[in-house]
């Protein structure tokens, strides 16, 4: 028998497809099953354009034969098959797609999906057999053939005898090495495990004889093993079902099924797009963040598939960063795939998929704080740190997509609330959004600063998460209304602001000596009518508030950046006519005063005091 050679650059081809295309060696299992199912499809296809031939759904099937014995795999299709210049055409020439040129030939666009376009997945089996074996008759021929290969020096092709058309494929099995246990591949659990992960959704049944034990007849404690054909796919994937016939029980099922989680979701979105672009998508909201969320561990993504084959198990160019929470799967036949079936082009397909995707979850997060607040609430208390983040990275390039959606705590309602909801209750008077900064609820309700704020009966948004203050930094203004924290210079009551000033200039000498008691440490010392009964409190002149230095300050090689801090004073405090009093009287005592105001300050909004033993004495020495 002649000995044939591979016609594609023969053993240095064979060796790039086997060695460097595909990384995963499992993955042969996936592109063996995606290529019989081919086979049966292109059956399928043929009765639908000639009426002599009947199409039985039942009939068709695929089956895995692992014999441990003999350390081979055979995988069985009852497909169309192939002729002997078929064998050489798909088989003889590396990277022929049969698949490819019969979707050409036929423009198929029925219930088909030819899975197969490169012609190289079957020498994936090349990745585990040293040996292989394609037993073959073609649909309605009389002969069958063997084509044999060990994968380097070419091939054969002889007559055999095959009852029924379609393809057996044996491969005979590596031996064991460091990297690989060749024969894990011969183990019903393993190849339970493969067909689960990568090929559950082929739409014929993919069959295996399990062995299973029972109670053997006549005894008690007696078992005996018996074989019994199984099927190991569920083979019509949820998201291709109607949605009308899906239960909220159906898509917990599926989340459970598919490890996305140990919670149950909080929200589904099943989406079936037709157009120019086709795909089919199931997403879930959870509703507990995973363990390692917050970690460079945790990886975002979908999983991908192509005609109901698993392309990758995390596609992350699928989901932005900041919905990185979000699982699910996308399944789409219109993808442009790479050679390996493995990865994927970074193409146009995806791009507009991902779009959408990014779209559809931001619409369904709107949908839930008009129609399902609750929920949204427990959403955002979990996830609200990752849409923050979103807005403020990339130097706030996302920021329009993501402000409706953000949320804070309010002062007026206790409770969370979105920036339309604060701009829909604000006073015709209101000229800012005002917020303040802090560690908690409780810490910012005792800020001296949100006094004249909530005096006036405006509302204030409580900033408690590290990223609050540098997101509205970027965001700037919402519907046209600046943001202003409490602690802020100005916070544009003007009628109070000429009072103050008045203050000032009335004792310009005693501000002007705390000033300079007190340099290096504050840029100015002021009169502050937006104190009611606290004596002081330290707001800030620049872009850099205090509560974003306290961030900035916790982190590595923060180059001891400061904030811009003025020291603002009660006037209308006992406090003010003993600090007039020492300044007339008693420069030291005023000195002493200027120093434990300043640390009072420093105390109030939570930051540490320089030199606490000098502050000590300092009180000690007033309480003479």
């Amino acid at each position: 028998m002649e000995k044939k050679q591979f016609q594609a650059e023969s053993k240095r081809l064979l060796d790039i497809v086997i060695n460097s295309i595909y990384t995963n060696k499992e993955i042969f299992l996936r592109e063996l099953i995606s290529n019989a199912s081919d086979a049966i499809d292109k059956i399928y296809y043929k009765a639908l354009s000639d009426s002599s031939i009947t199409f039985n759904r039942a009939d068709y099937f695929i089956k895995l034969i692992p014999n441990k014995e003999n350390k081979t795999l055979t995988i069985i299709d009852t497909g169309i098959g192939m002729t002997e210049e078929e064998l050489n055409e798909n088989l003889g020439i590396i990277a022929k797609s049969g698949s490819l040129q019969f979707k050409k030939e036929n423009d198929i666009q029925e219930d088909v999906d030819i899975i197969g376009q490169f012609g190289v997945g079957f020498y994936s089996a090349f990745l585990v057999a040293k040996k292989v074996t394609v037993i073959t008759k073609a649909f309605g021929n009389d002969k069958a053939y063997k084509w044999e290969s060990d994968g380097i020096d070419g091939y054969t092709i002889e007559e055999t005898t095959k009852s029924d058309f379609g393809t057996e494929i044996i491969l005979e099995l590596k031996e064991n090495d460091e990297d690989e246990k060749y024969e894990d591949y011969l183990e019903e659990y393993k190849l339970k495990g493969l067909v689960k992960k990568y090929s559950d959704f082929i739409r014929y049944p993919i069959k295996l004889d399990e062995t299973k034990s029972k109670l053997k007849e006549g005894t008690e404690n007696e078992y005996e093993e018996y074989t019994e054909e199984v099927t190991l796919n569920s083979m019509v994937p949820l998201w291709r079902k109607n949605k009308n016939e899906l239960t909220e029980e159906d898509y917990k099922n599926f989340y459970a099924e598919k490890r996305f989680g140990f919670d149950e979701p909080l929200r589904h979105m099943h989406i079936s797009v037709d157009g120019l672009i086709s795909y089919n998508s199931i997403l879930f909201i959870p509703s507990t963040v995973p363990f390692n969320y917050y970690t460079k561990d945790y990886k975002k993504g979908l999983e991908l598939y192509s005609n109901g084959v698993l392309i990758m198990e995390k596609c992350e160019d699928l989901l932005p960063d900041y919905f990185g929470f979000v699982k699910g799967i996308v399944d789409s036949q219109d993808l442009s795939l790479n050679i390996s079936r493995e990865l994927l082009q970074h193409d146009r397909q995806l791009k507009q998929i991902a779009k959408n995707i990014k779209n559809k979850i931001k619409n369904e997060l709107k949908s839930m704080i008009k129609n399902d607040r609750d929920n949204y609430d427990k959403f955002f208390n979990v996830f609200g740190k990752q849409i923050k983040y979103g807005m403020y990275e990339d130097f706030g390039a996302n920021k329009d997509e993501l402000k409706e959606l953000a949320m804070f705590y309010s002062s007026k309602e206790q409770k969370l609330v979105t920036l339309d909801e604060y701009i829909e209750r604000m006073p015709s008077d209101q000229k800012y959004i005002y917020y303040a900064a802090g560690e908690s609820k409780e810490r910012i309700e005792k800020m001296p600063q949100t006094e004249i704020v909530l005096d006036k009966g405006y509302e204030i948004l409580y900033f408690t998460d590290d990223v609050d203050e540098f997101v509205i930094k970027v965001l700037m203004n919402y519907k046209e209304k600046e943001f202003k924290s409490v602690s802020s210079g100005d916070l544009g009551f003007e009628a109070d602001n000429k009072e103050d000033e008045a203050v000032k200039e009335e004792n310009k000498d005693l501000f002007v000596a705390l000033k300079e008691a007190l340099a290096g440490k504050v840029t100015d010392v002021k009169p502050s009518s937006r104190l009611k009964t606290s004596p002081v409190c330290l707001s800030s002149a620049g872009d850099l508030s205090i509560e974003m230095e306290k961030i900035l300050s916790s982190m590595p090689d923060n180059n001891d950046i400061k904030s811009e801090k003025v020291l603002e004073i009660n006037t209308n405090h006992e406090i003010f006519k003993s600090l007039k009093d020492s300044f007339e009287n008693d420069k030291e005592k005023f000195g002493l005063f200027a120093n434990i105001l300043y640390n009072q300050a420093l105390l109030i909004e939570g930051l540490s005091i320089e030199d606490p033993l000098s502050f000590t004495n300092n009180v000690c020495k007033l309480m003479k």
